[in-house]
């Protein structure tokens, strides 16, 4: 009996080892594996990652290049700029004129806001015009059937004015305008630009009293300035 028993336990112990040797990866080994081959496949080579990355900065640089005009010009008078024009065209450069309104200060207007008719308003002129305080009745705009004080130059001059209406009775108003100063240029577009060398400025610049030159958006130019 007892040889029957050691029998049977060494039959156990020899199928327990067969059974080990055939069993497959564990979960764990096989999980690692996998993340692994994915962790390969993010591999890229620090050659394709700068040709990337010099293929996103020089899209911007060819846009500004083709947004940014050179501007030659900055003259008083229309004619002037005609000339420069047709002296660029026979050196085969793209050009054209382009009159550019400049800020050049600032004017001030004086004025009395719109009363509740026009007639109201004719009687309020009438009444500053025999205090012999220059006015106008306004014929357009959103202060349409106000009165105009008039516009000046200097901002002291017409503090001065209002507080003369104040002390007259009246509630004076004041308003800030842009004074423009129009200028002549001639846009060199961007395609020629490359023929507008430092030789070629300097020899404009002898024929033309008072030449600039600046580079600015080729539309929508507000101001050289």
């Amino acid at each position: 009996m007892r040889w029957l028993f050691l029998f049977l336990l060494v039959i156990n112990l020899f199928y327990y080892v067969w059974h080990q040797q055939q069993a497959p990866l564990r979960p764990k080994e096989v999980e690692t594996l996998s993340l692994y081959k994915g962790g390969q496949q993010d591999i890229r080579l620090l050659s394709e990652s700068g040709n990337v990355q010099q293929r996103r900065s020089a899209a911007p640089a060819a846009a500004t290049e083709e947004t940014v005009c050179l501007f030659l010009g900055g003259f008083e008078g229309e004619e002037q700029g005609r000339e420069l024009e047709q002296r660029l065209i026979s050196l085969d450069v793209r050009s054209q004129i382009q009159p550019i309104d400049a800020a050049a200060g600032t004017d001030y207007w004086v004025y009395l806001a719109p009363l509740a008719s026009r007639e109201a308003s004719l009687r309020q002129l009438k009444e500053l015009q025999a205090r012999k305080i220059d006015s106008y009745i306004v014929t357009q705009g959103d202060l349409v059937n106000g009165i105009s004080l008039g516009i000046f130059p200097r901002l002291d001059s017409a503090e001065s004015v209002m507080q003369r209406l104040r002390d007259a009775g009246y509630e004076p108003f004041m308003r800030e305008l842009a004074r423009a100063h129009r200028e002549y240029w001639v846009r060199v577009a961007p395609e020629s630009r490359r023929l507008i060398d430092d030789s070629l400025l300097e020899q404009l610049s002898r024929d033309f009293l008072g030449l600039k030159h600046q580079l600015m958006q080729c539309e929508g130019v507000a101001s050289p300035r």
